[in-house]
């Protein structure tokens, strides 16, 4: 009996002890897995306009602490600190924000630009641009994986398929394809164009028209006996101002534009950049509602 009442203190000694391991590692595990869950950087510099667009869908924009200055969509991203360019960043001024990530579209630079940031020991992470649907699910995917918001990445993808899906449908209905110029920049009279191989010649191709240059690659100037051949039915621009801006009447009073059939129809449209050019979660609409100014004779 004595022996009995004894070993009962013992008992919940040794179950107290075994309770209060058990609640350390409980406490140990869960203090690891909020640390690991909020493992993610919290400073992050976006490059790229498509990127910060991704971003913002995503929903992680309070984790943004700078961007490029093609990134000004949407609107409040340009409230945040610019810098530079994509392609003519100052290593100095994206250091000096102290991020822990940097999200950059393939092609930022300069190349010594990017070896400074590489050298700084700062998580780089490069996104692949390429101009076509699996390149633009691609970049969510990767921007998404970056920030550890894969799951949410996921659900933009799904809405960029349909989107995609709803352009198939409306481009699947045109019988004839427009013969589009696009025009970079008018300055001092030269017709800054695109050729293969840009942003401008996949939008025009996804918006159902044909551009009409193809002896190149990338953007050149066009000769004013190239833009004549050329015989665009529609010039293409994007919204923009400075020194690149030209209006509808000069542009078309241009001694070669004036000769095309665009000219004769005035045959002119605009639309944002990013917007146009960006691809990233609005490229599929910004398609459609180009084909939609495309086609808007057709169609009425």
């Amino acid at each position: 009996m004595r022996l009995k009442i004894m070993a009962q203190p013992i008992l919940r000694f040794v179950f107290t002890i075994i309770a209060a391991v058990g609640i350390a590692i409980l406490w140990f595990f869960s203090f690891q897995n909020a640390v690991w869950a909020d493992d993610k950087p919290k400073r992050v510099v976006a490059i790229g306009g498509s990127v910060t667009e991704i971003i913002y869908a995503l929903g992680e924009q309070d984790r943004l602490i700078a961007r490029d200055a093609t990134s000004v969509f949407p609107k409040q991203a340009t409230e945040l600190p610019s810098v530079g360019y994509i392609r003519r960043l100052s290593p100095e001024g994206v250091l000096s924000v102290d991020p822990d990530l940097i999200i950059a579209l393939d092609g930022a630079g300069p190349p010594e630009a990017v070896d400074v940031l590489n050298s700084a020991g700062i998580s780089l992470r490069t996104i692949p641009e390429v101009y076509n649907k699996k390149g633009i699910i691609a970049k969510i995917e990767s921007v998404g994986d970056a920030l550890g918001a894969s799951d949410k990445a996921k659900a933009i993808i799904a809405s960029v398929e349909k989107d995609f899906d709803q352009l198939a449908k409306t481009t699947a209905r045109l019988n004839t394809k427009k013969r589009v110029l696009f025009v970079l920049s008018a300055a001092s009279g030269k017709i800054l164009s695109s050729g293969t191989n840009t942003a401008a010649n996949a939008i025009i191709e996804l918006a159902g028209g044909e551009n009409i240059i193809t002896a190149f690659e990338g953007y050149k100037a066009l000769s004013d006996e190239a833009i004549i051949t050329a015989a665009p039915d529609v010039i293409l621009m994007m919204d923009r101002g400075g020194n690149h801006a030209i209006d509808d009447e000069a542009l078309l009073k241009h001694p070669a534009v004036a000769l095309t059939p665009a000219a004769r129809t005035k045959s002119i449209v605009r639309m944002d950049g990013l917007y146009l050019l960006g691809f990233g979660p609005r490229t599929a609409r910004a398609a459609l509602e180009l084909s939609e100014a495309l086609y808007a004779q057709e169609t009425q």
